[in-house]
C-alpha cells in the first residue's frame, strides 16, 4: 500500500492541479469512492414495512406482498369467523344433540374449488414477477461477485465503458470498525452496514451480477433492488436489477446464509450514480486497482 500511495503521489505531481484534485480522495489510501450521495437503503430501527424500492423487481414484489396481506388477511377472517360461529352455535349447551352426518357434497367440493381458484388467481401475478427475476438480460455492466468467510470479492467483468479490460477493477470489501466510519463519510447508524469499498452502479442501464463463493454458500442481498442469490462454490449463479434513474444514493445489505461465526459481519455496499458519475469513477477505479494512469488534457504553451 506504500508503493500504491507514492505511485498516487507521483501521477498527482505529473498531472497537475487538475489530476491532484481528481486523486485527492485516494491519497489517504482509500479507494475511489463517490461522495455527496444520500443513504437510501437502510434499515431503519423500530420500523415496519420494506426499503423504498429503487428498481422495477422491487416495486413489482412489494406491489405482489401487499396483495398477498390482502388475500391472506381475508381468508383468516374468514377462518376465524367460522371458527366463532362453531363456538356460539354447536356448543354443548346450546347443540346438546349434534348432528350425526358425516358428509355434505357441496360444501367439499366449495372447499377444493375455491382455494384452487385462489392458488390459480395468485400464481397469475407472482409467477411473471418469477420469471422477471429469473430471465437474466444482457447486462449493460457485469460485475462478479465472490462471498468469502468473511467478505466479499468484487470484479468488474464488463464495466459497461470501452476502454476498460475486463477484471482491470477488481477489489474485496470489508466491514469497517466503528472508528472507521467517519473517515469514509458514513455515520454511526451505518456501523455493521458500511464497508470500506463499495459496489458503484449506473442508473438506468441494466447490472448483472454473477455470484458464487470461495468457502461456503453465502447469499448476496439489496432488499431496496429486490435480489437476492445464494453464492455457492463451484457454481456461478446471476442475478440483474436497474437502478431508477433519479434514485441515485447508497443502499446496504448483509449476507443472507448461514456462513460461520462472524456471518454478520460481512455487509455490503452498492452506490448508485449517475452514468456520468460512473463513468468519473471508472476512471479513478481503473487508475488506483489496475494502475492504469488516465488521460488528462495539458494546456499547450502558446
Amino acid at each position: 500500500m506504500r508503493l500504491k500511495r507514492l505511485r498516487l503521489a507521483a501521477l498527482a505531481t505529473v498531472a497537475g492541479p487538475l489530476g491532484s484534485t481528481a486523486l485527492a480522495q485516494t491519497a489517504d489510501d482509500i479507494e475511489p469512492t463517490v461522495p455527496g450521495l444520500e443513504v437510501i437503503g437502510v434499515p431503519t430501527d423500530r420500523a415496519m414495512g420494506f426499503q423504498p424500492a429503487a428498481t422495477e423487481l422491487a416495486r413489482d414484489l412489494q406491489w405482489l406482498d401487499g396483495m398477498l396481506l390482502v388475500i391472506i388477511t381475508v381468508i383468516s377472517l374468514f377462518v376465524l369467523a367460522l371458527l366463532a360461529i362453531v363456538l356460539v352455535r354447536y356448543n354443548r349447551r346450546v347443540n346438546p344433540t349434534p348432528a350425526t352426518f358425516t358428509h355434505n357434497t357441496p360444501i367439499e367440493v366449495t372447499w377444493t374449488v375455491v382455494p384452487v381458484i385462489i392458488l390459480v388467481f395468485i400464481g397469475a401475478f407472482s409467477l411473471p414477477v418469477l420469471f422477471k427475476q429469473q430471465e437474466i438480460p444482457e447486462g449493460d455492466v457485469v460485475i462478479k461477485v465472490t462471498g468469502y468467510q468473511w467478505y466479499w470479492g468484487y470484479e468488474y467483468v464488463d464495466a459497461g465503458v470501452e476502454g476498460v479490460e475486463p477484471g482491470a477493477i477488481a477489489f474485496e470489501s470489508y466491514m469497517l470498525a466503528e472508528d472507521e466510519l467517519e473517515r469514509y463519510g458514513y455515520g454511526a447508524d451505518e456501523f455493521l452496514l458500511a464497508t470500506n469499498t463499495a459496489v458503484v452502479v449506473p442508473t438506468g442501464q441494466t447490472v448483472v451480477m454473477q455470484v458464487t463463493a470461495a468457502d461456503v454458500i453465502h447469499s448476496w442481498t439489496i432488499p431496496a433492488f429486490g435480489v437476492k442469490q445464494d453464492g455457492v462454490p463451484g457454481r456461478l449463479a446471476e442475478l440483474w436489477f436497474e437502478v431508477d434513474e433519479g434514485m441515485e444514493g447508497i443502499y446496504f445489505g448483509q449476507c443472507s446464509e448461514l456462513c460461520g461465526k462472524d456471518h454478520a459481519y460481512m455487509p455490503i455496499t452498492v452506490k448508485a450514480v449517475t452514468p456520468a458519475q460512473y463513468g468519473e469513477w471508472l476512471g479513478r477505479a481503473t487508475e488506483y486497482y489496475a494502475g492504469v494512469p488516465r488521460n488528462f488534457s495539458v494546456a499547450s504553451a502558446d
